[in-house]
């Protein structure tokens, strides 16, 4: 096929609609990071913040917000005193584990501190 050929629809085949849909909420920045500081255990907001450095108040609050809108996280209130809110995944969080630990040795083996993937650097 020459440069400039038109591609036919195979060629051209779209994005899957799940993946497409997996990283319009966990392609956002911070939202991945909120998810794996929760897999272990629920944790109350300075902890999360804490967990996730260089998070402002206001972005974990709306990541937040949205894992819970999505089903993924819980927000449970503790009467106290004193006042106080933890968070935690829920079954369909807690079923992101086993994708979120592959992803992280994945980024382990092939992406160094840098963040070039090993392949790139030798080009």
């Amino acid at each position: 096929m020459a440069d400039g050929a038109a591609h036919d629809e195979e060629t051209c085949k779209k994005v899957d609609s799940g993946i497409t849909r997996v990283f319009q909420l966990l392609g956002k920045r911070w939202t991945g990071m909120v998810v794996a500081a929760l897999l272990d255990r629920p944790a109350y907001f300075t902890d999360l913040r804490r967990a996730v450095p260089g998070i402002s108040e206001r972005m974990l609050s709306d990541r937040l917000t949205e894992l819970g809108a999505t089903g993924l996280v819980l927000r449970e209130v503790d009467e106290g005193p004193p006042l106080r809110v933890s968070y935690r995944l829920t079954e369909a969080g807690v079923a992101l584990e086993p994708a979120l630990r592959e992803l992280g040795r994945w980024a382990e083996r092939h992406l160094p501190e840098g963040g070039e993937c090993p392949e790139r650097l030798r080009r």
